[in-house]
C-alpha cells in the first residue's frame, strides 16, 4: 500500500473520531506504530492501537460475539474503519506492545480536539529509507501471509510451535469441489457467489482426497454430519478468517488436526494454515 492510500485511511478514522458517534466516544487514545509511524513509502498496513472504556452495551456485544464465535471487537473496528481494508488495530494492547519494546507514537488522547491528531498526523513523514518493520512472533508458516494473521493469532500459535505442542504448515489449497453427498449438501448454507463457499469447497475436497472421514470434520461452526450438541469427537476443526481461534487448542485437546484458510476470497489464493497436534500435555488454555 502506498503511504498517500494509508494517509488517506487514518484521515479517514479521525473523521468517524470526530463525529463522535458509539462506540468512538469510548476511546481514550490511538497510538500508532510499526513501518507507517517510522516513515516507509509503502507499508503493508498502519498498525494503531486503540485504548477504550467499555459500557453496558459494548459488554453485552463482547460476551454475545464470544458466544457465538465471532469477532468481539467488530463494533469498534467497523467503527474505527468503516469497510475499508489497511489499518491493522491492536484494542487495549499499549502495555504488552510497550513491554515488547515498540515504539507508540501518540495519535490522539481523550479530551483533545481532533485538530490535534490530524496535526501528529502530518508530522509523520516520510522517510525513503524507512523499510517495512520485522514482524514479531513470526514463524515459517507465515511467511508471506503474515499481513493476514493478527498479532494475537501470531503470538498463539508460536507459542504452540514454541511448546512443541502442535506444528503449523503453510498450505495452499487449490479451486476444487468434493464429490461425497454429505460434503457437497454442507456446501449449501453458503451461496453459490460467497468466498466462504470456495474456502469450505477447497478444504473438503483437499480432506476427501486425504481419505479424511467427512463424520470427522467440524466445519466453520457446524459439523459436515450429526448435530453440535451431540458428544461426537470430531478430529479436524476447520474455520475461516480467525472466527474461531480461540477454539483451536481446545479442539486440539481430543482432535488432531485444524485447517484455518486466513483470508477466503473469490478469486485469490486460498492461503490455509494445517494445525496438527504434536503434544496434547503442552496444549494451552487461551
Amino acid at each position: 500500500m502506498k503511504r498517500e492510500r494509508a494517509t488517506k485511511l487514518l484521515n479517514d478514522m479521525l473523521d468517524r473520531l470526530e463525529e463522535g458517534n458509539w462506540p468512538v466516544d469510548l476511546i481514550d487514545e490511538i497510538l500508532v506504530f510499526g513501518s507507517y509511524a517510522r516513515g516507509a513509502l509503502t507499508p503493508s498496513d498502519v498498525d494503531l492501537v486503540v485504548e477504550h472504556r467499555t459500557d453496558t452495551r459494548l459488554t453485552s456485544e463482547f460476551v454475545h460475539a464470544l458466544s457465538y464465535g465471532r469477532d468481539p471487537s467488530a463494533s469498534m473496528k467497523r467503527a474505527l474503519k468503516g469497510n475499508s481494508r489497511g489499518l491493522q488495530i491492536h484494542f487495549r494492547e499499549r502495555s504488552t506492545l510497550e513491554a515488547d519494546g515498540f515504539e507508540l507514537t501518540l495519535l490522539w488522547a481523550r479530551g483533545e480536539p481532533v485538530s490535534a491528531a490530524r496535526t501528529r498526523l502530518a508530522a509523520l513523514t516520510a522517510d525513503p529509507a524507512a523499510g517495512r518493520a520485522p514482524r514479531d512472533h513470526m514463524i515459517e508458516a507465515f511467511d508471506g501471509i503474515d499481513r493476514w494473521v493478527p498479532r494475537p493469532v501470531r503470538i498463539d500459535l508460536a507459542d504452540l510451535v514454541d511448546r512443541q505442542a502442535a506444528t503449523v504448515r503453510h498450505l495452499e489449497l487449490a479451486d476444487a469441489h468434493p464429490s461425497h453427498p454429505v460434503a457437497l449438501k454442507a456446501l449449501a448454507r453458503w451461496s453459490d457467489t460467497s468466498p466462504l463457499r470456495r474456502a469450505a469447497a477447497a478444504v473438503l475436497a483437499h480432506l476427501e482426497a486425504g481419505a479424511r472421514p467427512m463424520d470427522s470434520v467440524y466445519l466453520h461452526g457446524d459439523p459436515v454430519i450429526g448435530s453440535r450438541y451431540s458428544d461426537t469427537v470430531w478430529q479436524i476443526g476447520v474455520g475461516f478468517g480467525w472466527r474461531y481461534y480461540r477454539g483451536i487448542a481446545r479442539h486440539l485437546q481430543q482432535g488432531t488436526d485444524w485447517f484455518e484458510v486466513v483470508r477466503p476470497t473469490r478469486t485469490q489464493a486460498l492461503h490455509t494454515l494445517h494445525i496438527t497436534a504434536q503434544d496434547r500435555t503442552a496444549l494451552p488454555r487461551w
